[in-house]
């Protein structure tokens, strides 16, 4: 076992980019699962590391191998581990809490300050192989596609901040329109929001928007502004729910501007440079605004496998499938902006 190798895809050196390579087949220690990939998706945080910006360089070590969002079969497991099986398919929390701080004991591990990441901290899922905990396991409900469960972790993501508040009956208004900010418009269609806008600058995805969510308002913020939006969508008063998927400032500052008074605003995406806040808007208009981070260990994923079960359906999100050797195809088309979900299959 400890001559075998397998491939991966490597952030090797520091500087822009990725390699296939044959790295060692890693094995299931104590408490541990290693899991045999089937299909994996790039996410943003994977084209920041090819890209080898500001962020990336404080953050990985190199080398190691990327990727975070995976579905694969259990191949191994390690000794301890009870309740699972050789076979059953699975994916898994790319978030690896400590269970020993205040929060983890209390149960709120979603809430864990000494988070490592897969794929980010310690290597992550684009390999043949995985190795992670057996307490971060996630069985597959029967009957969700692969290609689906490829991506749990981002629609993870779409599904904490959506379900942060109370849709039902709500005119909600998401800022950033990638696959994570797509899949949280379709959650709040199926739990029942009235009216629901999406912003994004490129066409691409604003198209792709209004493909996946039918009615939904896609407009352009460069061409058409909130109050114009609003307007047109025959709303007199502002928005009830706010989900900031863009990392965009200004983005996040015309939410906050148009909110309706008591209006709860969730934020997922990271503001680069400095974000200027009318406080006097949520201290006046009694704004609430929830940082959103990962998923809940593991209400989330129990919530985003019922609905997957009852009618959610993401399969249009995804635009772009290659085989993992192409890689580099699917991070060309994650770096022109027009494309859903990229998902690369590593074995059937």
């Amino acid at each position: 076992m400890g001559n075998e190798t397998m491939l991966a895809i490597v952030k090797d050196t520091p500087g822009p980019g990725l390699v296939m390579t044959e790295v060692p087949v890693p094995s299931a220690g104590p408490g541990q699962v290693k899991i045999r990939i089937l299909k994996t998706a790039i996410c943003g945080t994977d084209l920041h590391i090819y890209n080898w910006d500001a962020w990336s360089q404080r953050t990985i070590r190199t080398p190691q191998i990327v990727g975070h969002e995976f579905v694969g079969e259990i191949a191994e497991l390690g000794s301890g581990v009870t309740g699972y099986k050789v076979g059953e398919i699975v994916s898994g929390e790319g978030h690896i809490v400590c269970n020993t701080c205040r929060n983890c004991m209390a149960g709120r591990r979603h809430l864990c300050r000494n988070t490592v990441g897969v794929g980010v901290n310690r290597d992550g899922c684009f390999a043949e192989y995985l190795v992670i905990p057996a307490v971060n396991i996630v069985r597959v409900a029967e009957g969700i596609p692969l290609e689906v469960a490829s991506f749990f972790d981002a629609l993870g993501n779409a599904v904490h901040t959506a379900l942060k508040f109370d849709l039902t009956g709500e005119d909600v208004l998401i800022t950033g329109a990638g696959p994570i900010g797509i899949m949280a418009a379709i959650v709040c269609r199926h739990c029942g929001a009235k009216k629901i806008a999406i912003t994004n600058r490129g066409e691409f995805r604003r198209n792709l928007a209004a493909d996946c969510v039918p009615g939904i308002w896609a407009v352009n913020p460069q061409e058409t502004t909130i109050p114009e939006l609003m307007k047109k969508m025959n709303m007199t008063e502002g928005f009830d729910i706010g989900l900031e998927m863009s990392g965009n400032a200004g983005a996040f500052t015309d939410m906050v501007e148009n909110m309706n008074t008591g209006g709860r605003v969730a934020l997922l995406g990271i503001p680069g440079g400095e974000t200027l806040i009318n406080w006097n808007k949520v201290v006046f208009g009694m704004l609430t605004i929830q940082g959103i981070y990962g998923r809940e260990m593991f209400e989330t994923w129990y919530k985003m496998m019922s609905m997957l079960q009852t009618g959610l359906d993401v399969g249009k999100v995804i635009t772009h499938r290659f085989e993992a050797k192409d890689y580099a195809k699917g991070f060309e088309a994650m770096q022109s902006g027009n494309c859903g979900k990229v998902v690369l299959s590593w074995a059937e």
